[in-house]
This record gives C-alpha cells, structure tokens and sequence, in this order.
C-alpha cells in the first residue's frame, strides 16, 4: 500500500472516530427537530392556540387538494410540535422522521414543488434517521435496547 493510501486510512479512521453514527444521529435529531418545531410556533399563541392566520395560510397558500382546510391546518401545526419534541427525546425516533419526512412529501408535492433543493436536505437528514433510528443518545436505545444498534 502507498504511503498516500495509508496517510488517508489514518485519517479516515481518525474522522470516523471523532464523529460517530451515534453523534451524527443526535445532530441530525436536533437539526431537523429544530426546523419544523420552530415553523410549528409561527401558527400557534401561546403553548398551542393555532391562529386565525394558519386557518388563513391553509386555506390559501398551503391548500391542499379534497381535504377541508382546517384539518391540515390542525394536523399540520400539532405534527410540527409532537414530532420534533419525540425527535428531541430520541423517542419513537424512526415513526417521527417518517411522519416529518411525509410533511415534507406533501409540501414538496401539493405547496411547494420550486423548493425542492429545501426538501430534498430535509429528506437526506431524515432518512438516516428512519433507517437507523435515534441512535445510543436517544430513549429509544433505554427503552429498546434492539435500537442501540
């Protein structure tokens, strides 16, 4: 093996060592939890008081085809608080990244289809979640220890 093929693989374990699934995966929680909680606080009052406004945005901008507005709205703006909050605790991580990533699917296809490249970033930081779930920093891996892995 060249000296060059050695000096990468030191250095590839070195990178590997310092940032591990588990801290990847407590990241990509915090950061993707920290986008849709705080949209979910532009629609609310207070702790969660969804505003004449968000009825407004869903029955306009964010209209969705068949479904009465009112009820995405409702939907919408609690998956926005639930979901990042189990995210946060690493708590049923996988079923929130999958009902995020669903957010995103519908946004991506009924609201915004120009926004793409934004989606498609939320997508990349979700999947992993969804495939590995919230790693050994989450309740999950106290809870259920099969997760761990």
């Amino acid at each position: 093996m060249s000296l060059s093929l050695k000096m990468r693989d030191v250095f590839v374990r070195r990178i590997e060592a310092l940032l591990p699934d588990a801290l990847l995966l407590l990241v990509a929680r915090l950061g993707i939890a920290a986008i849709f909680f705080l949209s979910g606080r532009t629609k609310v009052e207070g702790i969660i008081t969804i505003t004449d406004s968000t009825y407004e945005l869903f029955r306009t901008e964010y209209a969705l085809p068949i479904v009465p507005p009112d009820l995405p709205a409702t939907v919408a703006t609690w998956a926005e608080h639930l979901f990042p909050i189990l995210l946060l605790l690493g708590l049923f991580t996988r079923l929130s990244a999958l009902a995020l990533l669903g957010m995103a699917l519908v946004i991506q296809t009924f609201v915004y289809p120009e926004a793409w490249p934004t989606h498609l970033s939320w997508a990349a930081i979700l999947l992993p979640l969804v495939a590995r779930g919230g790693g050994i920093f989450s309740m999950d891996a106290l809870i259920f220890p099969r997760s761990r892995m």
